[in-house]
């Protein structure tokens, strides 16, 4: 019993401050106009948690199937503008939105979950087959690797390599912008990418 509640206790430390999470009273306002917002929302941190003691591995394929279950919907809708990115706790409200919602809240969830977020890349891409432009998050398990693809459109995680399907353009974090080369060594293009220091802004008020 000591050692539950230890657990709980540790627990409710770590997910009470890393981002996204949500204050009492932000959920009572929430409940009070949306029940199923509400309900998604404490899902989520609920999930989160069992997947804490899972390995790195098995919480990349968790996390990616299960957030992969939020309804997929484009910015012209859902935002009423082209291109507008929705931050983790926007998109957890709202339940569906755009690739770049997707990629946004999975790249928080595994830091929230430990990750190390120098590996975790946004990464813009081109369908060779569709000829459009797409979102994935990239994950470097090793340097000079091929990154693993965390894809709103699949619930399977492959390399870049494998997926043939894919054009990488350009990776995007915290540290600036790449390119990434046939040795899939990555080479600084830009120091920030516009939309993501909007977006880390807004993380940084807990919006």
């Amino acid at each position: 019993m000591k050692l539950v509640l230890f657990y709980l206790i540790v627990c409710s430390f770590i997910y009470a401050d890393s981002y996204p999470s949500f204050t009492q009273t932000e959920l009572q306002k929430i409940r009070s106009t949306n029940v199923i917002s509400n309900n998604r929302i404490i899902d989520y941190r609920h999930t989160l948690i069992r997947y804490k003691k899972l390995s790195k591995t098995e919480q990349l394929k968790k996390v990616n199937y299960y957030l992969n279950q939020l309804l997929p919907q484009y910015d012209a809708i859902t935002q009423h503008q082209q291109d507008e990115w929705a931050t983790p706790k926007e998109f957890l409200k709202l339940g569906y939105g755009d690739c770049e919602d997707y990629v946004l809240i999975k790249y928080y969830s595994l830091i929230k979950l430990g990750f190390d977020k120098k590996r975790l890349f946004l990464t813009v891409v081109k369908d060779k087959f569709e000829g459009g432009y797409h979102m994935v998050l990239s994950y470097f398990y090793y340097k000079n690797r091929p990154p693993l693809i965390l894809d709103n459109l699949s619930s399977k995680i492959l390399d870049i390599h494998t997926r043939k399907d894919l054009t990488p353009l350009l990776f995007i974090n915290t540290t600036g912008v790449y390119k990434i080369d046939k040795a899939y060594k990555l080479h600084k293009v830009a120091k920030k990418y516009k939309e993501f220091e909007e977006v880390q802004n807004k993380v940084k008020n807990n919006f």
